[in-house]
């Protein structure tokens, strides 16, 4: 631990820590664009500067290392200040920098309300503009059907090209010219392939990426917000649920470090659509062949009246596997009281229940992947079936210190991976220790067997499951 002191307050912090994680823990609040925990550091907009005693000119804090500060001459601790006048001249020449080329788009901007430049520049910024000459303009860009462009608000803090790049795996934005002429831009003009890419409209601190589908729609102040959980995938993401009225508007990912960290992916932003677009919104009931519009306590009359005449027994129930599990257990509980069991869910005979809740739960935990060291990954697309875990997958890759192995159909999953094979005689050579990847598991100290749904819904889907769990033992997969 190292020793600093933060306007005045003595603080312990690790030495690898930033000066702006260190002025943080402390308790200051230091303004930033470019500088995202969870992304590279660019150390390009300036504004989280602060004053380091006996240096003569502030620092950018997102940069510069608590390690990098030399003590005071008799060996006192190093001074950073957040608060000087040094510090509140740099912060507002810099924010009348930034506003330089910024339009006064705020009142018809999709942003306002939500904006960090909003909100800094009334933090930090003067009430005059000394800028005199034609601002510049920008070309907006086409990236797509979901995230909306308006260049000529971009500060180039260069957010949207290092999470398209480092979280997405998918390096299709970048910056070109320089100084006044640069441009941030997919180079081609095509659109984002990332299944991540709503996300972009989230870590845009201005309002250059906003949500096509959701421009104009409201202001952020008129919506209520209910927390909740995905079910659009099997993550289960902390969401928030943005409504006015009886409309869903929009959903926007809540920070869980143990799930989706503060990323969801495309299908749980975007899937609000189908609450609005032909939705099935009054029930029917069908007389002498006839399919009449009633209301919804009519409908369950109906539905009352013929489960009444009807043996208990003799009344089925099928759970789609789009249904979530407090729904399937709801449907569950009224079979139940009816007496009857008859009750399927897609895919789910491959499960046994002597293979114990280790067969069908995600044992290491979501987080558990940033210890991994090795991960097969059988029968799944992770990329498609669950982005934001794929995300993670790919995170701890980067760090160099996990291999992965596939089994099933070929895919492009934005990370190096071992090809082993596509059938069930693949994972029998695995287990059986014909090929390499093999001692990468036996190996590795903390394997993940990572079983996807493609495997359960084959016809040989309980053999599938059974030799995978052999195996995740064999290797010592699962532990407590």
């Amino acid at each position: 631990m190292t020793k600093l002191i933060v306007d005045g307050k003595e603080i312990d912090v690790p030495a690898e820590f930033t000066l702006l994680q260190a002025c943080e823990a402390a308790g200051a609040e230091i303004p930033r664009f470019c500088y995202h925990e969870r992304l590279s550091i660019a150390g390009n907009c300036r504004m989280c500067l602060v004053e380091v005693k006996g240096g003569p000119k502030p620092v950018a804090s997102c940069a510069w290392g608590v390690r990098d500060c030399r003590p005071g001459p008799k060996g006192e601790p190093p001074e950073i200040s957040t608060r000087s006048p040094m510090v509140k001249k740099a912060r507002e020449g810099v924010m009348e920098f930034l506003l330089i080329n910024h339009p006064l788009d705020c009142p018809i901007c999709d942003q306002g309300g939500e904006c960090d430049l909003q909100d800094q520049a009334m933090g930090y910024g003067v009430d005059t503009s000394r800028f005199a000459e034609n601002k510049r303009a920008v070309e907006d860009k086409y990236l797509g059907a979901l995230v909306k462009t308006s260049m000529n608000r971009c500060i180039q803090c260069t957010r949207c090209v290092r999470f398209s790049a480092e979280v997405c795996g998918a390096p299709e934005m970048g910056a070109t010219g320089r100084g006044e002429d640069m441009e941030i831009t997919t180079y081609l003009e095509s659109a984002l392939t990332s299944e991540l890419q709503g996300n972009l409209v989230d870590i845009c601190p201005v309002g250059a990426l906003t949500s096509k589908p959701y421009a104009f729609a409201a202001r952020p102040w008129e919506l209520g917000k209910t927390q909740s959980v995905d079910v659009m995938d099997g993550v289960g993401s902390a969401i928030r649920v943005d409504t006015r009225g009886r409309e869903v508007m929009r959903i926007l990912p809540r920070v869980n470090e143990a799930v989706n960290e503060e990323w969801i992916s495309d299908k749980t932003r975007h899937i609000v659509d189908g609450l609005r677009a032909q939705r099935l919104d009054r029930p029917y009931i069908r007389e002498n062949g006839q399919l009449r519009a009633v209301s919804w306590q009519q409908a369950f009359a109906a539905i009352a009246a013929r489960i009444s005449r009807t043996d208990g027994k003799r009344i089925g129930a099928i759970a789609g596997d789009l249904a979530a599990v407090e729904e399937m257990f709801a449907l569950k509980e009224l079979l139940a009281k009816f007496g009857s069991v008859n009750l399927a869910v897609q895919g789910s005979d491959a499960f046994d229940p002597n293979a114990g809740r280790a067969s069908y739960i995600f044992n290491p935990t979501i987080a558990g992947i940033d210890q991994a060291d090795a991960l097969l990954i059988v029968g799944s697309n992770p990329r498609k079936e669950a982005a934001v875990l794929n995300a993670r997958i790919r995170k701890r890759w980067r760090t160099g210190q996990l291999k992965v192995g596939v089994i099933g159909a070929r895919a492009d999953l934005v990370y190096a991976h071992d090809y082993i094979g596509a059938g069930t005689e693949s994972l029998g050579d695995l287990a059986a220790g014909k090929h390499s990847f093999a001692e990468v598991l036996k190996n590795a100290e903390k394997p993940i067997v990572l079983v996807g749904a493609d495997a359960f819904t084959r016809h040989d889907g309980a053999a599938v499951l059974a030799l995978a769990a052999k195996l995740a033992l064999d290797v010592g997969a699962v532990k407590d």
